[in-house]
Formats: structure tokens, sequence, C-alpha cells
């Protein structure tokens, strides 16, 4: 003897007619044709081989033999609206704590701007966002600690897998007042003449900054040797000298009321930025909406 089964959207039929108490009111509830609803419900009575609704004047009324077949769908549908709350819930972000790292040149501009585009998507979200030395970022991944981490360099290690984010420019930041702002490009010798703020060239980051000079055999002085790229522009606003930064940090930097502007190089110098994750699990679709949101703020401020 073969079993019978109702599909969700039987049950959801039955549900409006018994809510409705007609065909007529329960077409309305599921924008459906008439019609179709009453061929719906006379296949799932026959298959079960009992009634149950008793017509009268075109009203239908639960039938006595079905009432135990009712308060069951009544909890099956309260779990149902039960499963929907939870996964809107999910879908806002409620209950779950995104967490990854970023190294600071990323973390100035482009983590902020992407966090306020998740949390447009997903408002009950919580974030847990640090800022990296790009020699924490493996340490941080292997314990676990995070998710993943924004990077602008890549690595070679066993257990983390790297994936592109986008590319970005290298461009010289110095005061409103200093002689270098009249320039529409600046070159390595011309920043040259003047004290340098920037990053240690021993620095995976500083050595992406040294290599405008190093390309085109350019001595200069690193007067003020710092660690992260907000403390240079804070130094640059006092004019104190010039800076090397790439375009994702200046990213807030250089419209007409700044106290800094930022001019392209003569010779462009790109680099990339990558997303850093162990190679043995899964990222969350948080963490996938996340990432996309990082594609999307840096191709717009990479200055290309």
């Amino acid at each position: 003897m073969s079993k019978r089964q109702l599909t969700l959207r039987q049950i959801e039929i039955i549900r409006a007619i018994k809510v409705a108490g007609s065909i007529i009111g329960a077409a309305r509830l599921l924008n459906v044709s008439q019609p179709g609803l009453s061929r719906t419900m006379k296949h799932v009575e026959s298959s079960l081989g009992i009634k149950l609704f008793t017509r009268s004047g075109g009203k239908y009324t639960p039938s006595a033999e079905a009432s135990t077949i009712f308060a069951q769908l009544n909890d099956l549908y309260k779990k149902l609206n039960d499963l929907n709350t939870s996964l809107n819930q999910l879908e806002d972000g409620r209950g779950f704590e995104l967490t990854f790292g970023s190294v600071p040149s990323i973390a100035m501009s482009m983590v902020p701007r992407s966090l306020r585009r998740i949390s447009e998507r997903h408002p009950d979200l919580h974030i847990n966002a640090e800022t990296l030395k790009l020699e924490e970022a493996i340490d941080y991944l292997l314990l676990g600690r995070g998710e993943f981490v924004c990077m602008s360099y890549r690595l070679n290690h066993p257990a983390i897998d790297f994936q592109p984010l986008e590319e970005g420019k290298l461009c010289c930041v110095v005061h409103r007042d200093h002689e270098l702002a009249k320039l529409d490009k600046v070159s390595a010798e011309q920043i040259a003449r003047f004290p340098l703020i920037g990053i240690d060239p021993a620095d995976p980051y500083g050595q992406i900054l040294d290599s405008v000079f190093a390309q085109d055999d350019v001595q200069y002085d690193l007067r003020f040797r710092v660690r992260f790229g907000f403390m240079v522009l804070g130094l640059v606003k006092q004019g104190l000298g010039v800076a090397i930064l790439d375009s994702f940090s200046l990213a807030d930097v250089g419209d007409e009321s700044s106290e800094l502007r930022v001019i392209p190089l003569e010779k462009p110098v790109r680099f990339k930025t990558y997303v850093a994750m162990r190679n043995d699990g899964e990222l969350s679709s948080f963490a996938e909406s996340f990432i996309d949101a990082m594609k999307t703020e840096m191709g717009q401020k990479s200055f290309t």
C-alpha cells in the first residue's frame, strides 16, 4: 500500500482554504486562480482518500474526520514560520559575528567603506575587525582568530590561500602649501629633494614604497620612519616632509578643502592586494559578502 504525502505547496493551499473559508478567499490570499485551487483540492482529497472539508453554499468547513490533520498542519505551519523568521534574522546577521583582519593600508579607508556597505545589507551583523601588521597575519589565520585577512603582499605558506582583491598604485602626498603641490605629476628625483616620511624599507609594505626610488636608483632621506599610514599623513599635515602612500590609504585625501594634495607619480608603480585565508575551511556568506564589497570599493578608489 503506497504512502500518501503532502507537498509544502499543498499544505499552504489547505491552510489558505481553512483560513479564508472558501476557494475564492484562498485564491485571493495566494494570488492564484480559483480553478487551479479547486483542482488541487480535489486531487489532494482523492489521494488521501478522505474529505478534508465539507462544502455548503461555497463555504468550506474542516471535516470532523480531518480534525487531527488540521491540528498537525497548524503545528507544521508554525514551525515553518519559525524557520522563515530564523532565516530572515540570519540574513540580517543577527546572532553572527564576522571576524577578520586587515593590514593598515587597507584598513584605513577601504575597510570602513566596505563595512558601511555590508551593514546596510545585514543590519544586525556584529563585526570584529582587527588591524594587523603583515607579519602577524599568518599566525592570526593559523590560530583561527578570524576568517580572513586583507593584505597588500602575498606570502608563500602551505596552509594559506590568497585570492586577488584589487590592483592599486602609489602616489605622492604633500601639504597643500608645499612647492610640489602645484605639479600635475612628480618624479622620484623631485620627491627625493625633500625630507621623506615613510614606512621602514625593511617592512614588506615599506619595500613597495621604496620601489619608487629603487627603480631609478634614486637616493632619499627617510627623515621620519613610522609604522602606520595615518601617522604618515599626520606628519605631512604638519609640513614635516613629503610621503609616498598607496591609493587605498589616500582614498579620503585630496579634495579641495583638504590640507593635503595627492600627486600621481611620473612613473606609475602598481601593486596587488589579496584576501588571505586558511585552505582547510570555507568562508561564511557574510565574509564573501564583505569581500565583494571590498572589491567594489577598492575598484572605485584604485586611482587607475
